[in-house]
């Protein structure tokens, strides 16, 4: 089961050029990974952070950049779960603009506690929420 959402691209996130900056893509991955928190695990990311004093740092980051996103272009931005780990998770992105793949990403985020920094077992609930989306065979 993946996690998808749709954004325009904004003038604050492109270049001179009037395309995306690369750097604002990796804003949108974390975007869309609160979203999946917010509204498909139904656990607060807001919450998961401030609450429970937990992150979700990146430890790893492979992007294919396939095709430029303009201004005004509408990203359809998709997430995977590919594997779900004792303390990480693999998960997999890609966005498509009318039709076309722009952008490919594999990343693991490991989640810390925020008071010493070190890792720590994800929380059951949230690895039983996350169990339900881990795409079989990955």
């Amino acid at each position: 089961m993946s996690c998808t959402r749709e954004e325009t691209v904004r003038f604050g996130q492109c270049d001179p050029a009037g395309i995306v900056y690369y750097p604002q893509y990796m804003v949108m991955l974390n975007t869309l990974v609160e979203d999946w928190f917010d509204r498909d695990l139904r656990i607060p990311y807001a919450g998961f952070i401030a609450e429970r004093r937990l992150g979700l740092p990146t430890v790893r980051l492979e992007v294919d950049f396939t095709a430029v996103s303009r201004l005004g272009d509408r990203l359809v931005q998709t997430l995977r779960l590919l594997r779900l780990g004792r303390s990480s998770l693999h998960v997999g992105f890609e966005f498509h603009g009318q039709g076309q793949l722009r952008l490919r990403a594999k990343q693991v985020l490991v989640c810390t506690s925020l008071e010493d920094h070190r890792p720590r077992a994800l929380p059951e609930d949230v690895r039983d929420a996350m169990r339900l989306h881990e795409e079989p065979n990955t």
